[in-house]
């Protein structure tokens, strides 16, 4: 797994010479009525081992949470699971709003 910091998304994100990543948004459902990156793909973390088959596991992704943590240890078990390009966003969406998207709400 590599880390990845806002920045470094948001600038993957502009990219156009570069394929966009999936991003796959952990959190829970109460969470993302506060915010959320609008391209996300939102699968609970609880529920990732039963919806493993709707991955491609050929995708780049960016495994989005709050804070860092529960995205890292989805992205591990990603990686387990045979996914070899997966990225932790480093801080979260927390660390988004602060850095990349300051009109964001945060929690």
């Amino acid at each position: 797994m590599t880390h990845i910091t806002p920045e470094g998304l948001s600038a993957w994100l502009k990219d156009r010479d570069r394929g966009k990543p999936l991003l796959l948004d952990v959190r829970e459902p109460w969470e993302l009525q506060t915010c959320r990156i609008p391209e996300a793909i939102h699968v609970p973390m609880r529920e990732i081992p039963a919806r493993l088959n709707e991955l491609d596991v050929e995708a780049d992704w960016v495994v989005i949470c709050h804070h860092g943590v529960r995205s890292m240890r989805v992205a591990q078990f990603l990686e387990h699971q045979r996914f070899t390009r997966v990225y932790n966003l480093t801080g979260g969406v927390d660390a988004w709003a602060r850095t990349v998207d300051p009109a964001m709400p945060t929690y």
